[in-house]
């Protein structure tokens, strides 16, 4: 995800132009035109100027066509269906394929009418076939990846993102809570404690860490969003061996990255058995040959849980 409190909270969109339904369904723009002229498969309305706009339900239609065709149906059959028949046919290649894909054009559909029932209905589906593990790496993680696109285009406002994240902030909650088991986390003897730097706000990717981490038995203290350096010297108060979890997606930034990690590293590294694990969009931009053997980089949050897994089995 990416910082939407650079813009302003600008009014919600209830029309699309074509550019936006090329966005959001990756059908080309000149694509749809066609699709439009030839089997008069979208009906937008025209301003005065004659330019194209389009409401949710072209754009589910949209979606629901551009699903079929990529499942090897052509454009011509297609055109053939009437709404319903659509709509039914594209919900049994999703149930029959597990279509992921599919379920992210839901979650947009959800996303931009704001539609909490079918969020939950879309949820709910994919728990029938897959973990809550599988449903976040196969299509929550690769549905984030799109609003940021979405964001940045302009297709999407910041009210769009925050509805959609905390309604799956909200689920990974209520899963933690059901995966607690206070006599399994009483016997371990590892303690991890999850937080964000000063001005970082995407913890989506760490509440799933701490979901895992609940889930395995481990004791994890989840400590949350824009957490300063010397807060953390607390914790140490209390345990001998700690390891720190981290997102870094747009703090700390480039320039100032370095710095925060060599801070981190003398109050709560040093001379200590804690580590640190950081993961997320800025890692890319820290300095590894000077990193102390006490930090380990990820690429992905997905990462971070394979290689505590990975510990755990040789455990």
């Amino acid at each position: 995800m990416f910082n939407y409190f650079s813009k302003s909270m600008n009014k919600i969109k209830t029309q699309f132009s074509i550019k936006d339904l090329e966005n959001l369904s990756g059908v080309k723009a000149h694509t749809i035109r066609i699709w439009e002229k030839r089997y008069n498969l979208l009906e937008p309305n025209r301003t005065v100027t004659n330019i194209r706009h389009y409401n949710i339900s072209n754009l589910q239609k949209l979606l629901n066509i551009a699903f079929l065709n990529k499942n090897g149906y052509k454009i011509s059959k297609i055109a053939e269906l009437k709404k319903n028949d659509i709509q039914s046919l594209v919900k049994e290649i999703a149930s029959n394929n597990a279509a992921n894909n599919h379920h992210i054009d839901l979650f947009k559909v959800a996303m931009l009418n704001f539609d909490q029932w079918l969020f939950h209905s879309t949820f709910d589906e994919l728990l029938k076939e897959q973990t809550l593990s599988n449903v976040f790496h196969n299509v929550i993680s690769p549905f984030f990846s799109q609003i940021g696109i979405l964001w940045q285009t302009d297709t999407i406002t910041p009210a769009h993102e925050h509805f959609i994240f905390e309604l799956i902030k909200q689920k990974l909650l209520v899963h933690t809570a059901k995966a607690i088991n206070p006599a399994k986390q009483k016997m371990s003897k590892k303690i991890f404690a999850l937080f964000l730097p000063d001005n970082e706000i995407h913890e989506l990717g760490l509440l799933f860490i701490n979901y895992e981490l609940t889930l395995l038995g481990h004791q994890s203290i989840y400590l949350g969003q824009s957490v300063p350096v010397d807060s953390l010297c607390h914790l140490m108060d209390y345990y001998d061996e700690i390891t720190f979890i981290s997102s870094f997606t747009i703090k700390p930034e480039k320039e100032a990255i370095d710095d925060y990690l060599d801070n981190l590293s003398v109050k709560v590294l040093q001379g200590t058995r804690n580590k640190l694990l950081v993961s997320g969009m800025q890692v890319k931009h820290i300095n590894t040959v000077d990193l102390n053997d006490k930090t380990h980089i990820f690429e992905s949050a997905r990462k971070v849980l394979e290689s505590l897994k990975d510990k755990q089995k040789v455990a």
